[in-house]
């Protein structure tokens, strides 16, 4: 169980548990994280990888956001795609990997459970708000050996809270009629910890036709015996979803009406569904061997009717999209503490899909009538197997040098059924394998130099071809990513670290693959790469200031459209050239409290040829104030995009306009406001 003893500074030393703060060297730390103070866990937690921003609950549980995606984009070098479509909000991705769709780099992990939907996407992190968000962890890079599948670029875990005794509540109300009540509870006796969970959200929206309504429900049991030599544990959630989805708009109907909604986005809207069950064991098996076990239950259900434009001759845009996805996973660690200097780590995953895809077409009509299907295009059954596992070592033969190879492999089959009775493979990939390498060494105890190299790999998903097998279709390889990093970590003065790491990744044979859609296209061979700055000081008692500077760019270095357009040298769609972040907090005593926040992102070309024009920069400010009441009641108000700034989200419609190809949008909330009220027993 967890101790009461906390870190509570801007730049704290890495927590102690598992999916924590990977590296003692070269992990930040923002805000206050929870210290397990002697507890033996698997060396994938601690002090191991490099890249690593671990952001503590405190920033977040007082934070309005309409999803819990949203909260990631205090974290350094983050992108966060907003297409604020219902139910299908968006999502964040670092290293220049995109929010698309079309290639899913970032693997997702919520308490450690692979928490990503089949083609990638992130659904799963709605079901988490933020009073129950004990961390946020972002590795970045190749050399994490944990997990295979979609961790391309690196992973994000969320950490809920566990264990602890307090009831915490937070009632919000604010601009778009938003109303948000949360309740968090934790007890914690005789080594039993409960923790409860309770949230509701709704809201009418931006723009017309923009209303959602949600809720989560959580409850997690845990119990330690045997001078915490065991600890055993359950996870449930469940939520629910309803949304309607305003449409994205013409360049004309953006500058017409931006609020706005086309009379043919009438009926379009979202009914979504999400469980989540798994049990935890961990087992201290000697003084030097620690076994942790995870097993998993993910449940996926969605409902969504899209129209995506106005009537063209010859084609139907109006769809109904239905998914239910069942994952079923285990994650297995064992972890023996060879010498004072060798650790050795052992892992193995397995996770079972069986899941069904059908995508409706209906005839044009104004509002579209989603009663009768024109046509059902897809109808599908498939499953996806993936066995992993991996080793990795640390090895610290001097104080100041640590040196962590591993070495990890991932197996995939499956099968599909489609309509008509036909069956068909998984691509044939064989056994992906997976070298990686981490060295750190501290020229002074201010000072770490640190370097990594590694490989990772994507597959193709989707319920048809090309990720199976169907007649006539080309096989692929799968697409091995190699990064590479060097980087600095120093602390120039007390209560002030900073860190700063180049970076680049090449990948073989990539595909950008848009399973909903039932579209690919072969990317070939692409180069990322980047510089990140990143800076964090505590000044005084009263000031804090954080800021970083992400410079990226994604390339392609080979491949060809379909009519034998080279593409070498253009850039990966949707990629930012830089994105920024800077973050002021101000306590003037134990009452008062202030803060700024501001976010910016470069502009992007939207479709392979780069011949269309960039979109997508934005520049906003978020502003707070807080006061305590008393000492268990605080009221906060906060103000969102305070300049009252004008953007919108950005892509290519290639799909659905007959051949008269255009951008289209949606676009951002404009300035608002929310004030809570929050109550600690």
């Amino acid at each position: 169980m967890r101790t009461k003893a906390m870190v509570s500074a801007v730049l704290a030393t890495p927590c102690v548990g598992e999916a924590r703060a990977q590296s003692s060297d070269a992990a930040i730390t923002l805000g206050s994280v929870h210290v397990r103070e002697g507890s033996r866990r698997p060396l994938a937690a601690n002090r191991v990888l490099t890249s690593v921003d671990v952001m503590g609950g405190d920033q977040v549980h007082e934070k309005n956001v309409s999803n819990s995606w949203e909260l990631l984009g205090q974290m350094p070098g983050m992108q966060l795609t907003e297409t604020r479509q219902g139910a299908e909000s968006g999502k964040a991705t670092f290293r220049a990997f995109n929010g698309e769709g079309y290639l899913n780099g970032i693997k997702i992990l919520i308490d450690g459970i692979p928490s990503n939907v089949n083609s990638g996407n992130q659904r799963f992190i709605d079901m988490v708000f933020p009073l129950d968000i004990d961390y946020i962890e972002v590795v970045r890079g190749t050399n994490d050996p944990r997990y295979g599948l979609h961790n391309i670029g690196g992973n994000i875990n969320l950490g809920t809270r566990q264990g602890g005794n307090y009831t915490d509540a937070r009632l919000t109300y604010g601009s778009y009629n938003t109303r948000e009540a949360q309740v968090a509870i934790g007890r914690e006796a005789n080594g039993v910890a409960q923790n409860y969970f309770l949230a509701s959200q709704a809201s009418d929206g931006y723009r017309d036709h923009d209303r959602s309504k949600k809720y989560s429900l959580g409850g997690k049991w845990f119990y330690s015996g045997d001078g915490d030599l065991f600890n055993l544990g359950l996870i449930a959630r469940v939520y629910h979803h309803e949304a309607d989805e305003p449409g994205f708009m013409t360049a004309e109907e953006l500058a017409t009406d931006r609020r706005g909604s086309a009379l043919k986005n009438a009926n379009d809207a979202d009914d979504r569904d999400m469980r989540h069950l798994s049990t935890h064991l961990d087992l201290q098996l000697s003084d030097t061997v620690h076994v942790s076990n995870k097993l998993y239950y993910n449940r996926y259900e969605d409902d969504r009717q899209v129209t995506f434009t106005s009537y063209v001759p010859g084609n139907a845009p109006r769809q109904r999209r239905q998914w239910d996805e069942k994952q079923t996973g285990l994650l297995s660690t064992l972890t023996w503490a060879a010498t004072p200097s060798l650790t050795v780590e052992g892992g193995l995953n397995a996770e079972h899909q069986d899941n069904t895809y059908r995508r409706l077409r209906y005839a044009h009509s104004v509002p579209t009538d989603f009663s009768t299907p024109a046509r059902i295009q897809n109808d599908d059954r498939y499953t996806l197997d993936n066995v992993g596992a991996y080793v990795q070592a640390v090895y610290q033969p001097t104080p100041a040098l640590k040196i962590v190879p591993a070495y990890r492999v991932d197996r995939f089959s499956g099968s599909t059924r489609l309509p008509g009775g036909i069956t068909a493979p998984l691509q044939r990939y064989g056994t992906i394998e997976q070298p990686k390498l981490s060295v750190v060494y501290a020229i002074t105890p201010a000072l770490n130099v640190y370097a990594n190299w590694g490989r990772t790999f994507q597959v193709l998903t989707g319920s048809t071809a090309p990720a199976y097998l169907t007649t006539g279709q080309d096989t692929f390889r799968p697409s091995i990513n190699t990064g590479k990093e060097v980087g600095i970590k120093f602390t120039p003065a007390v209560g002030t670290d900073a860190r700063l790491a180049v970076w680049r990744q090449d990948a073989t044979d990539e595909v950008a693959n848009m399973p909903a859609t039932g579209t690919s296209v072969g990317l070939g061979q692409t180069r990322r790469e980047g510089v990140d700055l990143q800076f964090s000081s505590r000044l005084g008692e009263h000031w804090t200031l954080w800021a970083s500077h992400a410079i990226q760019q994604a390339k392609v270095v080979r491949a060809f459209t379909t009519d034998g357009t080279a593409l070498a040298g253009n850039e990966v769609i949707a990629t930012p050239r830089y994105i920024s972040n800077l973050g002021l907090d101000y306590r003037t005593d134990e009452r008062w409290s202030f803060g700024l926040q501001g976010r910016m992102q470069g502009d992007y070309y939207i479709e392979e040829r780069n011949t269309q024009g960039k979109f997508g920069a934005f520049a906003v400010l978020d502003a707070s104030a807080s006061y305590q009441l008393s000492e268990r009641l605080s009221v906060d108000v906060q103000v969102k995009n305070l300049t009252g700034r004008d953007y919108a989200y950005a892509w290519y419609d290639t799909f659905f306009w007959g051949g008269d190809d255009q951008p289209m949008f949606s676009p951002a909330p404009g300035r608002s406001a929310y004030v809570s009220l929050n109550l600690k027993l």
